[in-house]
């Protein structure tokens, strides 16, 4: 099968497109005939050997895919081959067939397209995971997103904004805050040119934010901290600036707010029903159309690396998707 393929850890140029032998399921598991793959930020670490998961060689990268059940394992009997399913594979699925576990392998609904789940499924999926259950998000709160035109960032504006909240989003060029506003954010911070703990003191009414998504780190993590309201929530979730920000543990104690992590893949290990509870509620938006992926760009094997390569840059707004059959 064709796939893009990981031969050793390095940079993204490395990665090239070949042949590799088509997976087969063992007991528990699921092969997928992959008819649309997300990117993700986490598909640049991985083959670079920088994430928490390290495959052995060779692999493709691609951790989000939906498609059509090929073959299933011992034991495995809420889906079948011929099934339309989505799953989170961890790699494997920048390729025609790809593996995955059963326990992260879900029905997909007729009402959702292959391409919305492939474009959908970790972005809401992390930030439903982060909104409902760690942070529990009410109606009436104010949600700050940084980084809130990339991926988990317009998902987190679309779930807040869904279920009441007012949401500010905070993104680094005025084209990225247009597809915000596109996506239901009420108000709007370049935080490129305005400083952002003055900027949402200001939208506020000098409160500051109950609940802030933080998908960049850097010094942004510690300006967001300083314009949380009290009693607030600040999810971390990835430190796409490329800083693991330290932070000054007083002001935690100051504003009487907690700092949450979300970790969607540990959640799914050690809570598959949770999870698979959260998926459907995922897709069950997905198929009534009150959530919607943003997709932006979807190509081919061959174009995958570029892709890759513009999103580790950040200059990707949206989600992109391989179409690993076209």
């Amino acid at each position: 099968m064709r796939a893009l393929i990981c031969n050793e850890f390095a940079p993204l140029d490395a990665l090239h497109v070949g042949e590799l032998p088509e997976p087969r399921p063992a007991a528990g598991e699921v092969t997928i005939r992959v008819l649309a793959a997300g990117i993700n930020f986490y598909d640049t670490l991985i083959v670079q050997g920088k994430y928490q998961v390290k495959p052995a060689f060779p692999f493709s990268p691609g951790g989000e895919v939906a498609g059509e059940v090929v073959a299933v394992g011992e034991g495995v009997r809420h889906v079948a081959p011929g099934e339309r399913v989505c799953a989170f594979s961890s790699y494997g699925g920048y390729a025609e067939v790809c593996k995955a576990k059963a326990s992260q392998t879900w029905p997909l609904p007729a009402a959702v397209s292959f391409d919305a789940a492939a474009a959908g499924l970790v972005t809401y999926g992390t930030a439903w995971f982060g909104l409902h259950d760690r942070a529990r998000m009410r109606a009436g709160e104010t949600v700050l997103v940084l980084g809130a035109a990339g991926g988990v960032g317009l998902a987190a504006v679309q779930i807040a904004k869904a279920a009441g909240a007012h949401v500010i989003a905070a993104a680094g060029s005025a084209e990225r805050l247009a597809l915000c506003r596109e996506h239901g954010a009420d108000e709007l911070i370049d935080y490129a040119t305005t400083d952002l703990k003055d900027a949402v003191k200001a939208a506020t009414g000098g409160k500051g934010a109950d609940i802030v998504v933080d998908v960049v780190g850097g010094h942004y993590t510690e300006a967001a901290l300083r314009a949380t309201a009290w009693r607030g929530r600040i999810l971390i979730i990835g430190f796409a600036a490329g800083e693991i920000p330290r932070i000054p543990a007083n002001l935690l104690l100051l504003k009487g707010c907690d700092m949450a992590g979300v970790f969607w893949d540990e959640l799914m290990r050690r809570e598959p029903a949770e999870a698979a509870r959260q998926v459907a509620a995922v897709l069950a938006c997905f198929a009534d159309g009150s959530l919607k992926p943003p997709i932006t760009e979807a190509c081919g094997l061959d174009a995958a690396v570029a892709a890759l390569r513009a999103l580790a840059a950040r200059k990707v707004a949206g989600k992109l998707i391989v179409l690993p059959h076209s």
